[in-house]
């Protein structure tokens, strides 16, 4: 059976048991040259923190079940510092691991984290190491021969998000958005990191079926911006991300269904 267990410590934000499942291979893949050329202008810059509206405090939880692995998840607060680790554990032994420091106090600004990535032998594929503060990232991809390094200096933004920060984004997203839209900067592994922009577009009320239980969601989708003229360009060819977010003081993921990383396996979370 699934294995649930909490252990809040302090001001907590409520948790969703998640499950993993696997959905087929997307069969397009990204474009990633698109992916380094400039966002188009907005009122909100993406590299603007994205401003709090809920507390965040300690969350420490397992989630389980059927049928190809389980997430865990740990949140930390001290003072002003927030500490986010998660990880998606795979049957097959592979790993997708994240971490993030932030500053929370009044808006949501990253600090530094780390992006593991592990095959089934338990090998890291690609480790990213992002250094906002020192405007860094340091990066290993691929095995054997083939493994590659980067260390370069780039601009990353107070509002640098991936991994755990980005379900925070999620909960302050009414907050901040314009136009039912937020934009936000992100690294990510393709597997050599890349710096660009996503957005966060808030949609319609979604209706969610669980253990005969009828659930009122708000569905939001997600997915790299670069320019007006080529955005409806891009949302035809990629895989997208989309979160079902359950109403509440503060909302909380109900559903996740996307790829899994850069390799395109589209998994669904819940």
């Amino acid at each position: 059976m699934p294995v649930y267990r909490g252990l809040p410590a302090r001001p907590v934000i409520g948790t969703v048991p998640l499950t993993l499942m696997r959905h087929p291979p997307a069969t397009l893949t990204l474009a990633a040259g698109l992916l380094v050329l400039p966002a188009a202008a907005a009122a909100r810059s993406p590299g603007d923190p994205v401003r709090l509206v809920w507390v965040e405090g300690d969350v420490a939880g397992m989630s389980g079940g059927e049928p190809i692995g389980f997430i865990e998840y740990r949140q930390t607060r001290h003072g002003d510092r927030l500490s986010s680790v998660r990880v998606a554990h795979f049957r097959d032994g592979s790993s997708d691991e994240d971490s993030a420091e932030a500053r929370v106090e009044g808006t949501l600004e990253a600090l530094a984290g780390r992006t593991i990535i592990r095959e089934a032998d338990g090998v890291p594929a690609v480790d990213v190491t992002i250094d906002v503060a020192g405007s860094r990232i340091a990066a290993s991809w691929g095995r054997g021969a083939r493994r590659r390094t980067l260390e370069e200096r780039v601009a990353l933004p107070k509002g640098t998000y991936w991994g755990p920060l980005i379900f925070i984004v999620l909960k302050n997203f009414d907050a901040n958005a314009e136009d039912g839209r937020l934009v936000f900067r992100t690294v990510a592994p393709t597997p050599r990191p890349r710096v660009f922009d996503m957005e966060l577009a808030g949609g319609p009320p979604a209706a969610l079926q669980r253990a005969g239980a009828r659930l009122a969601t708000r569905r939001f989708q997600l997915g790299p911006t670069i320019h007006w003229t080529v955005d409806p360009i891009l949302r035809l060819v990629l895989p997208s991300a989309t979160f079902w977010m359950l109403p509440g003081e503060p909302p909380a993921l109900a559903r996740f269904a996307g790829p899994r990383n850069y390799a395109r396996e589209e998994i669904v979370i819940q």
